[in-house]
């Protein structure tokens, strides 16, 4: 199976590959030397795939080893669609980041777009696992969620699917529990449970109607799901109007503008203000004065 998705552009496939951290989490895997990135995923209707998705053109090219009928096709183009936001339009924000040298290198270098997961249900459950960790324990996290819980790959059984929200419900918290998710154990269960009945559908915040202030409240309405990460998963929606302030947003700040001195929230906040609803990518891709990397 290959199908060929355009994107508009600027568009760098290893831009979006680089962005953030979520490649190094499982189901995603990439391969430097080929710029392949591939990712094992579950079909709505339970069969495990591997795709292959490589720069193409005015896009990418995305490949399966096994033929896939029309709704297959057609469910494979929505969810790289949406992983390599393909169709979002930063051009407004390059117009602002040409004003500004450490954001200068952004358009030349199609900067702007997120790594994301086809379903906002395992961004958000990823998000949570980056709380309060190293990122060696959001790793170790997802990998034991992912290895534990997921739906096999047939062709190579050592590598699995994200879970469902119905696969975590049904592990308990105890299972959760065991794999060394600590204090968020009862936030991932009821999240899940939440989901798989239906109670909360995640899938609508996708809607770019909803306001950002909207979906940061209804996100926050949910367990586990403090300022840091409703700001997180914001961007992971495309909105970029709420900054994830976290230790290392205030050491950046605090570096670049406050001779070292301890900053707040509010410090951070006044640095990216006039960046508006682009705020969060402006931070995000800022060029700070010492090498550094927001994963």
């Amino acid at each position: 199976m290959r199908l060929h998705l355009s994107a508009c552009p600027p568009f760098s496939l290893w831009a979006v590959v680089e962005s953030h951290g979520w490649v190094y989490l499982p189901p995603f895997a990439a391969d430097a030397q080929t710029r392949t990135l591939t990712r094992v995923e579950r079909l709505e209707n339970g069969r495990v795939i591997e795709l292959f998705i490589s720069e193409a053109g005015d896009g990418v090219t995305v490949t399966a080893r096994e033929p896939l009928n029309g709704p297959e096709r057609e469910e494979v183009s929505r969810k790289v669609w949406w992983m390599l936001g393909l169709g979002e339009d930063l051009r407004p924000f390059y117009e602002l980041a040409r004003g500004e040298p450490a954001l200068a290198h952004v358009e030349a270098q199609a900067l702007g777009r997120l790594l994301r997961c086809p379903t906002f249900f395992e961004d958000l459950v990823k998000t949570i696992l980056t709380t309060n960790t190293t990122w060696a324990g959001t790793v170790r996290m997802v990998s034991a969620l992912t290895s534990r819980l997921g739906d096999p790959l047939p062709t190579d059984p050592s590598r699995n699917a994200f879970p469902t929200a119905a696969q975590i419900a049904r592990a308990g918290e105890d299972a959760l529990q065991a794999m060394g998710l600590g204090y968020r154990t009862s936030a991932l269960a009821a999240l899940a449970r939440q989901v798989a009945d239906g109670a909360l559908d995640l899938e609508s915040m996708k809607d770019n109607n909803r306001s950002s202030a909207d979906i940061y409240h209804r996100l926050r309405q949910i367990k586990g799901v403090g300022e840091y990460a409703a700001a997180m998963a914001l961007m992971l929606l495309g909105c970029y109007d709420y900054l994830p302030v976290d230790a290392w947003a205030r050491k950046l700040v605090a570096r670049q503008w406050h001779g070292d001195q301890p900053v707040g929230p509010r410090q951070v906040e006044a640095a990216f203000a006039r960046w508006g609803r682009w705020k969060a990518l402006a931070y995000w891709f800022w060029e700070w004065e010492e090498e550094t990397s927001a994963v």
